[in-house]
């Protein structure tokens, strides 16, 4: 029986590396966290398709010239600090000609709290609010609360199966509007935990006192769906298994264990976007019976931002609202695709004798480029991420196997020199 020859050995031994590093990349969950930096780029480089969310967002004392402190953000006392720099009069101006349009749900991402001092304009936005059908204001959940102070309840979700050991838990309320405002408003919480959040994912459930409860962008959902948490169901499975929040007629939303969501932060795009002017004035063209440019506002949120706010990234909220409104969920590609690229890998390793050294690298440069346009293509249309990793990995591996192999085992190219034609 002839023995195999050393060029044979090598090539089952370069194959069988590729096919280890691979299967190591799919089932280390540290590695695996890399492909978290491509995900990121394709998100926020791509333009997701998919219908217009039926939400409406105002953007509310946003001056552009206006240069944020990063110094003064955390200092409650500086003006750029959770204290609002919007008047109570400007809120409620807001309001006023927001219900004109009758939306079904009006929404503060800011926490509104206000000076003693503002106290009579702050009473003028208390009797507008009294008018909204369904208003969501913003609230703070805390890890430290004041053991003096008794912990409000919160209504929870009652079913929830599968272990909650994942969300972020709390056990009390921090800041938050004044009592007569929380009387006539429902709260929603804006929490952005470090350790789960990020620009493309946001929380939907936290745990409070070990019950799990909405968080401000769910619960503006739950509340234009006119939904109650006795009707939500949640089934939270393992990280390495889809976990998914189950509502009312068949829609459902994928989750992590963690209870964040995946968004893709152009979503906002998918909502109209308004300044505090542009709906004075679409108010006024109402009353003198035109019709306003923006159209109806009816069964819409009407989200009220102040830009300036340095609490929470810009518009992750109205993303994450208008994601789940237009089911516009980007989800991973089938674990069969990561196995073709690592069967494809490990056969062409056999063929990289054959390939010039200089045509590999520029091959992989070529293909390294198409391959990130082809995935903000797929992301785009059909709102399906592609590993960038594991291929690119891949091929730029096989590049350097190439450089290291000797050029002993390399194919020699003959060269077959004309003869002088015959005169």
């Amino acid at each position: 029986m002839p023995r195999p020859s050393l060029q044979l050995i090598l090539h089952l031994l370069l194959m069988l590396v590729v096919l280890l590093l691979g299967v190591l990349f799919l089932r280390e969950p540290r590695l695996e966290r890399h492909e978290e930096l491509f995900l990121r780029w394709l998100l926020k480089n791509s333009d997701p398709h998919g219908p217009a969310a039926s939400l409406t967002v105002v953007d509310i004392g946003h001056d552009n010239l206006m240069e944020r402190e990063p110094a003064k953000e955390g200092d409650e006392n500086s003006p750029h600090s959770g204290a609002n720099v919007v008047s109570p009069m400007e809120f409620a101006l807001f309001l006023q000609s927001a219900l004109e349009f009758q939306p079904t749900v009006v929404a503060f991402e800011n926490i509104l709290k206000w000076r003693e001092t503002e106290k009579d304009q702050a009473q003028v936005f208390i009797d507008q609010a009294m008018r909204v059908p369904r208003l969501l204001l913003a609230a703070e959940l805390t890890t430290t609360p004041d053991p003096d102070a008794p912990g409000p309840e919160i209504p929870g979700f009652t079913q929830v199966t599968g272990k909650r050991g994942d969300l972020v838990e709390f056990s009390g309320i921090g800041r938050q509007p004044s009592e007569e405002m929380r009387l006539i408003a429902t709260a929603g919480f804006i929490n952005l935990p470090d350790e789960i959040s990020d620009g493309i994912h946001v929380p939907l459930l936290f745990r409070y006192r070990g019950e799990v409860i909405p968080s401000f962008a769910f619960e503006a959902i739950l509340l234009w769906l006119r939904l109650t948490p006795g009707e939500v169901s949640i089934d939270l499975e393992p990280p390495d298994v889809a976990s998914h929040i189950f509502l009312p007629h068949g829609r459902k939303i994928p989750i992590r264990s963690d209870g964040t969501l995946l968004i893709s932060p152009s979503a906002s795009r998918k909502a109209h976007h308004l300044g505090l002017s542009d709906l004075l004035v679409a108010a006024q063209q109402r009353d003198t019976g035109k019709t306003p440019e923006m159209g109806s506002l009816r069964d819409q949120i009407v989200l009220a931002r102040t830009p300036a706010n340095p609490l929470s990234p810009p518009d992750i909220f109205a993303a994450t609202i208008a994601t789940i409104q237009s089911s516009a969920y980007v989800h991973r590609v089938h674990w069969i695709f990561d196995c073709v690229i690592l069967l494809l890998a490990a056969a062409v390793v056999t063929k990289l004798r054959d390939i010039p050294r200089v045509d590999l690298v520029l091959g992989a440069i070529a293909f390294t480029a198409a391959y990130c346009l082809v995935a903000l293509a797929v992301v785009s249309r059909w709102l399906i991420w592609l590993p960038g990793c594991l291929p690119l990995g891949a091929v730029w591996l096989l590049v350097l196997v190439s450089i290291v192999i000797p050029h002993r085992y390399r194919v020699r190219r003959e060269v077959i020199a004309m003869s002088p034609p015959v005169p």
